[in-house]
């Protein structure tokens, strides 16, 4: 780790903080000079391996991520016109598979409509590990593509425990007031807690760390942020 990385780190004491404080305390240890993501991990109490135990869903930050994000919508038709119409930045369906079969990957997120998936589960090894393939839990396969472009320019994100049981979700940017990213925060556990699975055993959160794209990792108190998020 560099020098400033080591000075912010020291600013970290070894304690869980409430959730204000902790976020308060990203902004000050940040140190790039570009406008950093804040990120959540949230350690879950569930076993990946198991299909019953897959947590994974989407929601809406009411702040949303202060990212632009690049929207390709797999489409045909007159489905295909809603989605341009809607905004999104692709959209198509043989051209565009053809380009992303050959390397091209220039768009954060995935959009396609039922009817498309036979054909769009061809880039299952390509999308699929990246976790950009469509998925009708997280509200990216659908008819309604109108709704599905909007809700993504708000600030949807989408989240899915890796196979280590750690959820990363990104919450806004260093650049957020602490209530904004509170605010976020507060919704994606939220969101968390709803989706956690019947087979689940014992502690269901274990950890939740935030930090800045660049920035040491702040242990969070899940006690007081779970309240705050079931309010």
């Amino acid at each position: 780790m560099g020098k400033k990385y080591n000075a912010a780190a020291t600013k970290v004491e070894d304690r869980p903080y409430p959730l204000r404080e902790a976020l308060g305390l990203v902004k000050e240890t940040h140190y790039a000079k570009f406008d950093e993501s804040v990120d959540l991990a949230v350690r879950l109490g569930v076993d990946p391996k198991h299909s019953d135990q897959m947590v994974r869903g989407s929601v809406v930050l009411p702040h949303g991520t202060g990212k632009k994000v690049r929207i390709l919508v797999f489409a045909k038709g007159e489905k295909e016109k809603e989605a341009v119409q809607a905004g999104a930045d692709y959209v198509g369906l043989e051209e565009l598979i053809e380009k992303i079969n050959k390397g091209w990957m220039e768009f954060d997120t995935v959009v396609a409509t039922p009817d498309l998936m036979g054909t769009v589960g061809k880039l299952g090894k390509v999308l699929g590990p990246r976790g950009l393939m469509p998925n009708p839990k997280t509200g990216t396969v659908t008819f309604d593509l109108t709704r599905a472009v909007k809700e993504i320019r708000q600030g949807k994100v989408e989240y899915r425990v890796e196979k280590a049981g750690i959820v990363h979700v990104s919450i806004g940017k260093v650049s957020f007031s602490p209530e904004q990213l509170a605010e976020n925060a507060n919704v994606v556990v939220d969101s968390i807690i709803k989706g956690k699975p019947a087979s689940a055993k014992g502690k269901y959160i274990k950890s939740i760390i935030v930090s800045s794209t660049m920035g040491p990792g702040i242990p969070i108190d899940t006690a007081s942020l779970q309240e705050g998020a079931a309010a």
